[in-house]
């Protein structure tokens, strides 16, 4: 997607290119799971962030998340990363 808006006056121009979206999804997807680890320690801020990064990421992402925090987190969060990937 560009979208090019120009003012003849001015020279304004403004593009918008999609194939950087790709790119910043993946800096969410190392954000979210920095924050993670960083949280780990409690479990209702864990499941506060985790909640948040599933809303943030898109679904191939998720999935991604879901094998990491599974990986990772399933012998100290094992219940919440059940409730909160029953719909993943």
């Amino acid at each position: 997607m560009y979208f090019n808006g120009c003012n003849r006056g001015g020279g304004l121009l403004f593009e918008v290119k999609t194939k950087y979206l790709p790119f910043f999804n993946m800096k969410m997807l190392s954000y979210a799971k920095h924050i993670l680890t960083r949280v780990s320690f409690d479990a209702r801020l864990f499941e506060k962030e985790l909640r948040k990064a599933i809303k943030m990421l898109i679904a191939d992402e998720v999935q991604d998340l879901k094998n990491w925090c599974y990986a990772n987190f399933s012998g100290e969060h094992e219940a919440i990363l059940n409730r909160c990937f029953i719909r993943v």
